[in-house]
């Protein structure tokens, strides 16, 4: 498989294959003697997981240095543990942090529809200022 048709696998740009390839967050790409990349089921192997992680926002250079750890051999197998664990609990606190976000989201459509539907726009009374999820009032 070439370089478009893998790009298009994933639905990146062959640019964004040729810059992981080239930072190292894959691994290098078999090329034939024109110098074409040919992908082989390993590769989009690859290309799947650096896809799926930086898509959940793990850092190219975290990419990067698992990539270099698995090549360096099976001695790095409690370092790679320890990367992919540390990328976890990163993805987890982005997480929260967008289930905070739509948490206020959600609680702001819920005072517009009320709005919508009787005409007054209410951000709720001041005893209700804990169970309100943006404490800080309307915005």
């Amino acid at each position: 498989m070439n370089i478009s048709e893998a790009a298009r696998r994933f639905g990146v740009s062959a640019d964004t294959l040729r810059y992981y390839e080239r930072v190292g967050a894959i691994p290098p790409v078999h090329r034939s003697k024109s110098g074409i990349r040919s992908f082989t089921d390993e590769d989009l192997g690859w290309v799947s997981m650096a896809v799926c992680l930086r898509n959940a926002g793990l850092p190219v250079e975290s990419l990067a240095e698992y990539v270099r750890l698995f090549r360096a051999g099976d001695h790095t197998m409690q370092a790679r543990l320890d990367l992919l664990v540390e990328a976890r609990h990163a993805i987890r606190a982005e997480r929260e942090r967008y289930d905070a976000a739509l948490r206020q989201l959600d609680y702001k459509i819920l005072r517009y529809e009320e709005a919508v539907r009787t005409g007054v726009l209410d951000w709720g009374r001041p005893q209700d200022d804990d169970a309100r999820p943006d404490a800080q009032g309307a915005v």
